[in-house]
């Protein structure tokens, strides 16, 4: 089974990312999974059309014996839960979540995402990588300095926990020589930019319809996208561990590129 955690900058586009990924691998005919551990529990709807579902935290808490959820193309839909806003810990929710999903019912499947919330690859959020659950990581990001900023802080959680980096996702917000600097930036890290997708008027039509593009506009350019991303994905056995910058360089560069 291939095993990969997405992280990136809050309000980047990770879960439609991620959604749309997970997806795209379904189409293939690929037993694939899908882990929600945002404590907000809404990165699956777009696969389970538009439907929030309960989380593993709230099942298990109510002795419910339902904590997977089948959604599109027969996607394993999970989402950890966490408690509610300042109490408890969250992180602490995925690790426990991740361990009884790896025991009891990840089996012979080929596709499993752990779509990840955060900045900082820190504490409980750390748990897929730290306990060994992703194989290799994928950081979501755009041109703009605070993205590239939380981009390159994900990076050196990376180095500290000796992970591999599989590559930078760019999720265009159409900057000025943004694909060129998302490019540089992967290059300075010590990895490469393993997809590109553009902004498109599809992402928010189908997600106002409660699916992924994949789904909803499956002829599209930006279904294509996906589709692409998947491949490389999927292909991808070039994983590095990163080298982070200081975020002057990040600046200079951004500078010397507008």
């Amino acid at each position: 089974m291939k095993q990969i955690a997405i992280y990136g900058k809050g309000g980047i586009g990770k879960s439609t990312v991620s959604a749309n990924l997970c997806a795209a691998v379904a189409e293939l005919g690929l037993k694939t999974w899908y882990v929600g551990c945002d404590p907000k529990s809404d990165g699956s709807m777009t696969l389970m059309k538009g439907r929030s579902i309960p989380t593993f935290l709230e099942q298990k808490k109510a002795g419910a014996e339902e904590v997977v959820f089948e959604g599109y193309r027969g996607i394993h839909c999970v989402e950890v839960g966490g408690p509610m806003a300042g109490v408890g810990c969250a992180g602490r929710g995925i690790l426990v979540a991740m361990q009884e999903l790896s025991k009891n019912y990840l089996q012979d499947d080929d596709f499993l995402l752990y779509d990840v919330p955060g900045d900082v690859v820190c504490g409980g959020f750390a748990s897929p990588l730290r306990e060994g659950f992703a194989d290799e990581v994928y950081i979501v990001t755009s041109g703009e300095y605070l993205s590239l900023y939380a981009a390159n802080n994900i990076a050196k959680g990376l180095s500290n926990l000796g992970v591999n980096l599989g590559g930078i996702i760019c999720n265009a917000r159409e900057t000025e020589n943004e694909k060129e600097m998302v490019v540089k930036f992967a290059e300075m890290i010590n990895s490469k930019v393993i997809g590109y997708i553009p902004r498109h008027p599809a992402v928010r039509e189908c997600e106002n319809r409660g699916m992924t593009v994949i789904e909803g506009d499956p002829e599209s350019s930006q279904a294509a996208a996906y589709r692409n991303l998947r491949d490389a994905i999927l292909a991808n056995n070039s994983a590095t561990i990163p080298t982070p910058v200081s975020p002057e360089v990040i600046r200079d560069v951004l500078r010397g590129m507008n």
